[in-house]
């Protein structure tokens, strides 16, 4: 799929830039062809005007009709013929040996044969132009062969650089491909993953509750073990809550919620998670300190804020170091409230504190540790960003620690009262 979409995305590319090439160079040909044409034009409307020369009258000196400018001049070769009732003479120009030849009478007779006073001569790459002059007509013939030959030296530089400029385009576009795809390749392969861990992490239960089932089909309802039934409720519920954290995390994903905001404490917020985790840190051995700063307005939701707080508390005191503390502090900056949670420990590896908010993601690779199914870190950070903010973390010797950073509800201006007085 990947490979495809770089193909489709070289060839649109390409297909876009040949597009403007071809533009380009198309207005530049027929603006080059029809400069040339006009200075033919000229030629010829100079040399028709040119007093005729007739054999054994003198010499006939010609006058340089070309394109271009002094050393660069470029002349075209021409000739003029005058025809007399059924006589036609040759008057001037640079040809030689057209009088009285068969060549002249084939090219007189197809220009005569055509309506217009000007045209071409295909067949002989000549350009014409016609006039009467009551008893007699006098036509001037140039040479289109040196037009073709002006285009060629003209458009060929341009065609070259055509060239190279669409293989360049063609290794850019190849390279440009692997980065645009690349954050949809790791899309992919996170939802690749994604399915494969929710199928893991599913068929755990499920085979539990399927087990305990059957066991439970040939067995006398007196004779039950209540085990067998706290199994099928645990896991369950156990089910019931992978489903809820996956759904959560798929609104997340496709549903704005900032229409639904409105200005909330975030100092209320943390302190009322403080009470509720208070006793179950101490009950783990893990006491909780906090120190919060007062009134600290954002704009969001309170339950979203609350459950991020609540995760990263969880989280804390579930892989805290056994008789260590869990703190959560609340800052207030210029323009941000910064919340942290940490707890002492073993430090995080770089390579796992990476991943760490990847869904299904755990530091411990037991995939039978049933602390949680690693969905809730990928939930604190898609609160986090719901709230234009961002959730980091980091891990040394001293602590592992979770920052929040969120922005502040902007200030209300309050209206000025007219004095009194």
């Amino acid at each position: 799929m990947i490979r495809k979409l770089r193909v489709k995305f070289v060839a649109v590319c390409m297909v876009l830039v040949t597009a403007v090439l071809a533009v380009v160079f198309s207005s530049l040909y027929v603006s080059y062809r029809r400069s040339i044409e006009d200075v033919s034009g000229q030629v010829l409307s100079r040399v028709i005007r040119q007093p005729a020369q007739y054999p054994g009258a003198g010499t006939l000196i010609l006058p340089e009709f070309g394109i271009g400018s002094g050393d660069h001049l470029v002349q075209l070769p021409y000739f003029t013929v005058e025809i007399w009732g059924s006589h036609a003479y040759v008057t001037g120009g640079t040809y030689t040996g057209l009088e009285d030849t068969e060549t002249l009478e084939s090219i007189l007779t197809d220009c005569l044969a055509q309506a217009g006073s000007a045209g071409v001569l295909e067949h002989y790459q000549l350009r014409y132009l016609r006039q009467e002059n009551g008893l007699y007509q006098k036509l001037a013939f140039v040479d289109m062969s040196m037009e073709t030959s002006m285009l060629r030296r003209m458009m060929g530089p341009y065609a070259g650089i055509a060239a190279i400029s669409l293989l360049l385009l063609l290794g850019i576009s190849i390279l440009l491909s692997f980065w645009v795809t690349r954050p949809v390749e790791r899309a992919w392969e996170q939802q690749r993953r994604f399915l494969s861990d929710a199928s893991h992490e599913l068929k755990t239960p499920l085979t539990v509750i399927l087990s305990n089932a059957e066991l439970l089909e040939g067995v006398a309802l007196e004779e039950r073990p209540a085990r067998w039934r706290d199994n099928l409720r645990s896991e369950a519920l156990r089910m019931k809550t992978l489903v809820e954290e996956m759904l959560t995390l798929a609104r997340s994903d496709n549903m704005p919620r900032h229409a639904a905001f409105g200005q909330v404490s975030l100092s209320d917020i943390a302190a009322a998670c403080a009470l509720a985790f208070e006793p179950v840190a101490f009950e783990a051995g893990k006491p909780l300190e906090y120190q919060l700063a007062e009134g600290v307005l954002l704009s969001g939701d309170g339950d979203r804020l609350h459950r991020l707080i609540a995760i990263l508390l969880d989280n804390a005191i579930k892989y805290g170091a056994e008789g260590g503390t869990v703190s959560l502090t609340l800052e207030k900056t210029e323009r941000q409230a910064r919340l942290t949670v940490s707890n002492t420990g073993t430090p995080i590896p770089p390579e796992q504190l990476k991943r760490l908010f990847e869904r299904f993601y755990r530091a411990d690779p037991s995939r039978g540790e049933q602390h949680g199914f690693g969905l809730g870190l990928a939930i604190a950070r898609s609160i986090a960003q719901e709230h234009r903010g961002s959730l980091r973390a980091e891990s040394d010797e001293r602590s592992t620690r979770f920052t929040v950073s969120l922005p502040l509800a902007k200030r209300r201006s309050t209206p000025r009262l007219p004095d009194k007085s």
